[in-house]
């Protein structure tokens, strides 16, 4: 089952992962996997990515990346093969996420010229460029007629835990996933307070965002590592940051609510 319905489908440049991702869960369908084994077995790649960076291993590093990646789209697809899906595995995936963004670029720095601050810097930079990613896309997902409506527009309150999961292990990672999240969430959502209240965002629009999105920032740490630029990764996603504001600007002036 797809997330969108067809009208809204567009070309996701940050999911290039979907056909490895579908091919693996489908897979592992009728074996004991669940999608919360393939959310850990991501995290593996991404662990082993930063090794390879520690260790000056760039194209290794680029590899595991991009299998991260495709791995990271397995897990959803999975859950909607087996129909079992949970918030569970949505926040473990999105801090998961988070957690290797910040290593990433924290090994990035060790093994370059580049200072904690502007790592840091980066760091926001590149979760408040996914924060606007999924802002929209979860805004598309819950117009879109029949879409994927799992994630919430705003995530205010620990959602009633669904079929074969415990409502605890919800509350706890819904905190934690607040707690890394809800700031980014808070930024974005005062940039463009009335992005909610669109009809739907044409997939022109949706194509440019996703460059945003996570696959697509890690495609390019994953290029840029083995062509030795790893001196201007960290600048670079400083300044890609600025993207946002003409993002919401042509929101603002032509997809108006």
């Amino acid at each position: 089952m797809s997330k969108l319905a067809a009208q809204d489908k567009f070309l996701d440049l940050s999911d290039y992962g979907r056909p490895f991702g579908k091919l693996l869960a489908n897979l592992l369908k009728n074996t004991r996997f669940t999608p919360i084994h393939v959310t850990l077995l991501f995290g593996v790649s991404g662990l082993v990515a930063v090794y390879c960076i520690l260790q000056n291993h760039y194209f290794y590093a680029g590899f595991f990346i991009i299998l991260k990646s495709a791995i990271d789209a397995a897990d959803g697809e999975l859950a909607r093969l087996k129909n079992t899906p949970s918030y569970t595995g949505r926040y473990l995936d999105s801090v998961f996420d988070i957690i290797l963004n910040f290593i990433l670029l924290i090994a990035i720095c060790y093994v370059s010229k580049t200072t904690i601050w502007l790592t840091l810097l980066a760091f926001i930079g590149i979760q408040l460029q996914g924060t606007l990613y999924n802002y929209y896309y979860v805004i598309l997902r819950n117009k879109s007629v029949g879409g994927d409506s799992t994630s919430k527009i705003f995530e205010y309150k620990s959602p009633r835990a669904l079929a074969g999961e415990s409502q605890k292990s919800v509350d706890i990672l819904f905190r934690i996933y607040t707690i890394v999240y809800g700031t980014f969430d808070k930024i974005i959502h005062t940039l463009d307070k009335e992005a909610y209240k669109v009809k739907t965002f044409p997939n022109w629009f949706m194509t440019m965002l996703s460059v945003y999105g996570l696959g697509f920032q890690l495609l390019i740490i994953a290029v840029m590592l083995p062509l030795h630029l790893i001196e201007y990764t960290i600048p670079f996603f400083i300044f890609f940051t600025l993207y946002i504001f003409i993002l919401i600007g042509i929101r603002k002036e032509f997809l108006k609510a």
